[in-house]
């Protein structure tokens, strides 16, 4: 771990619902080349607090925050500018290096950032290469990270090609249920108690509870690819997001990823039909597309119901 915990988040482990945000964060930590996640929902439904704490659980330290208004030097690295006003030339370190190192990559309102840096940034979470070939720098890096970008439909959405580069997509939403509803509010006005406190017991106990599940995180990583994925679960993924009219392969593999990273987190030794129908959703949604129709088809109950169908 990098850096103490920032005490302003909320421990990940006292984030109520959001239960499939949560599952794809994890899931793409066990498999990062699942290629990060998207969180499409509206304002003020936990979308980066959930954010922020996860990068915290997993890290030690909050994500990498990439602004809408970032360059490309921002982004990949160069000189810095005030430097070579001065007749210097200084390397600057991108925000990529920095989340290599950090571990989360986070853009809010990734809806709203430029085609071209949202093209560079999947680019190297995809491939955990980042080149720089600009202005007399020329190096490569392996760096590895977990993009999670978060928008709000209403404010536009992002291109076809771009979804699909996501690996997992969650339509986060306001929980609707009063019991949740109240638990939510509970836990944060418990929490802003704690913090004016220099010791808390509800603080620690949260941070004890994410350490466990960091390691238990990990520990699925580990083992990973000792996970089976026998041929009848591979024709399972194949079928699934053909019945869905996905376009193209992604779907078919981020299907296979996530269902085996979900076993590997539960001790299994081979991936499930369970595990795939648990994942589908998350993996398919935001590659579903009607013509004429702005932004992806997201899962419905009848959806839902046929892909319990198909798992049997």
């Amino acid at each position: 771990m990098t850096d103490q915990p920032h005490g302003a988040i909320l421990p990940y482990s006292y984030v109520v619902g959001q239960e499939a945000l949560k599952t794809a964060l994890e899931l793409s930590y066990i498999a990062p080349r699942i290629g990060g996640v998207l969180a499409s929902g509206d304002r003020g439904t936990a979308k980066s607090v959930t954010v922020r704490a996860f990068a915290v659980m997993v890290s030690g330290s909050l994500p990498v925050t990439l602004p809408i208004n970032a360059t490309d030097d921002r982004v990949l690295g160069g000189w810095r500018l005030d430097d070579l006003l001065r007749g210097r030339a200084v390397e600057q370190r991108g925000l990529l290096e920095e989340a290599g190192e950090k571990g989360v990559l986070y853009v809010d309102e990734i809806n709203l950032l430029d085609d071209h840096i949202v093209n560079i940034i999947l680019d190297v979470s995809a491939t955990g290469i980042l080149t720089v070939q600009r202005e007399g720098v020329d190096r490569a890096l392996e760096i590895q990270f977990i993009l999670v970008g978060t928008m709000n439909p209403d404010e536009g959405g992002l291109r076809p090609q771009l979804l699909d580069r996501f690996g997992l997509s969650v339509d986060v939403r306001a929980e609707t249920d009063r019991e949740r509803r109240r638990e939510i509010l509970q836990t944060v006005l418990r929490f802003d108690e704690a913090r004016a406190r220099p010791v808390s017991d509800f603080v620690e106990r949260g941070r004890a509870e994410d350490a466990k599940r960091r390691l238990r995180l990990e520990a699925a990583r580990d083992r990973l690819f000792d996970v089976k994925v026998e041929r009848d679960i591979v024709a399972l993924c194949a079928d699934v997001a053909a019945a869905f009219q996905v376009s193209g392969h992604r779907g078919d593999l981020v299907t296979a990823l996530a269902a085996r990273a979900l076993a590997a987190l539960e001790g299994a030794d081979a991936v499930l039909a369970s595990h795939v129908r648990h994942v589908a959703p998350l993996a398919l949604q935001h590659r579903r597309q009607l013509a004429g129709q702005r932004g992806p088809l997201w899962w419905e109950p009848e959806d839902q119901q046929r892909l319990a169908e198909l798992t049997g």
